[in-house]
């Protein structure tokens, strides 16, 4: 049996919430999270989008963690 540890470096995720309050509070918790693992925030992407079954706006967002950079 063959033991291996890989270091992850890049990691996408997905955050979506009916108001932006809750939405940056999931997105903190998560680099928080993150960090553990030596990743940091490449890059970040948002949007609104009207959701008519609940009419009310649902705003999303893409996070892209990379590993940290070495000095």
């Amino acid at each position: 049996m063959e033991f291996r540890l890989d270091m992850i470096e890049d990691k996408v995720e997905f955050f979506e919430a009916y108001d932006l309050k809750t939405l940056e509070r999931k997105v903190d918790e998560q680099i928080m999270n993150n960090k553990a693992l030596m990743l940091q925030v490449g890059a970040v992407q948002h949007h609104a989008v009207f959701d008519p079954n609940a009419g009310k706006l649902v705003y999303s967002a893409v996070v892209h963690f990379k590993v940290k950079s070495r000095p």
